[in-house]
């Protein structure tokens, strides 16, 4: 029998895992979602990676058909062979079944260049987007068209704030497997939030304070979680000034009007604040903290471009 299958979502973790099981010079099998008819539970561009001892770190649908990947990608592993399968409609393997309906090519690729591996590895630590690039086995004498896909960093979540929400935020985010960063006055919300956070969180310790966030980038979402609201301003002129993808604050539509009234105040443009988001979250008037904190995080992920996207055609 096969080993476990690991359920990563994320192309850095599992490019990240391919790229250390070849520096320990393990034979690998990358795996890719290459075309998609109909319905599919993973997004074109999944990835998967399949080492020599048949562990599987990744997914392409939702468990009807990884166990058969997982086989065929062995087989390609001793074989050193590519395979572009087909599940679904028109597919060899009539007691496989999709239930989601459509069809699902996968390719495995026991022959993969660990250079271009290591260079996406390298872009996505380095919060860039990088790409990979995937050529099919040629049918009927024709190589078809290589297909590129694009991939992502990590979603990081970068919260300021204090209290229940705050802690409820933090651990949503964290089981969402977004990269979460804390900042509170309370040493004991810190304290909640320790293990839950990519690097330990800062407590600050002044409203007044300049605040640094050099944590917020293009692929950022950023969170004021107080109801005390005069320690916003200095972190929202912070994020205001980055490149972070979504900024949010928690609070009734007039605390958003008067939060948006002192920051032009203090010299920021409309333009900027026009990025603010509040009150937060997709369900309003919630009052229960893991609530308000799903309804947020439903918010930023609503908002979020493709983590992966195709820039050349598909089969």
């Amino acid at each position: 029998m096969p080993e476990p299958i690991t359920y990563a979502d994320d192309p850095s973790s599992i490019i990240a895992h391919a790229v250390d099981l070849a520096g320990q010079s393990r034979r690998i099998a990358l795996v890719t979602s290459v075309g998609i008819e109909g319905g599919a539970a993973r997004a074109l561009g999944a990835l998967a990676v399949v080492d020599e001892t048949g562990a599987m770190t990744g997914y392409l649908s939702n468990g009807c058909i990884d166990r058969d990947i997982q086989l065929h990608a062995l087989e390609a592993l001793h074989s050193g062979t590519k395979k572009l399968l087909r599940y679904g409609d028109g597919s060899q393997f009539a007691d496989l079944t999709l239930p989601c309906g459509g069809s699902l090519s996968v390719l495995i690729d026991p022959t993969r260049d660990q250079t271009e591996l290591i260079a996406l590895h390298q872009a996505l630590q380095a919060r860039k987007a990088g790409t990979l690039r995937f050529q099919l086995p040629q049918a009927d004498g024709h190589a078809p068209d290589a297909i590129v896909f694009e991939y992502k960093p990590k979603v990081r979540l970068v919260l300021a704030g204090r209290g229940a929400i705050f802690r409820a935020m933090a651990q949503i985010g964290h089981a969402t497997r977004f990269e979460v960063f804390g900042l509170s006055p309370e040493v004991e919300d810190l304290a909640a939030i320790t293990g839950l956070t990519t690097s330990p969180p800062v407590h600050l310790t002044t409203p007044q304070h300049p605040v640094d966030l050099p944590e917020l980038d293009a692929h950022a979402a950023f969170l004021t979680l107080f109801h005390d609201h005069e320690w916003e301003p200095a972190l929202l002129q912070a994020a205001l000034a980055s490149d972070a993808h979504y900024i949010g604050s928690l609070g009734s539509t007039r605390t958003h009007m008067v939060r948006k009234e002192t920051l032009a105040g203090l010299g920021v443009a409309q333009q900027d604040t026009d990025r603010l988001h509040g009150p937060i979250g997709l369900v309003p008037s919630l009052r229960d903290a893991p609530l308000i904190a799903v309804s947020a995080l439903a918010e930023i992920v609503a908002s979020l471009p493709q983590r992966v996207r195709r820039i050349s055609p598909a089969i």
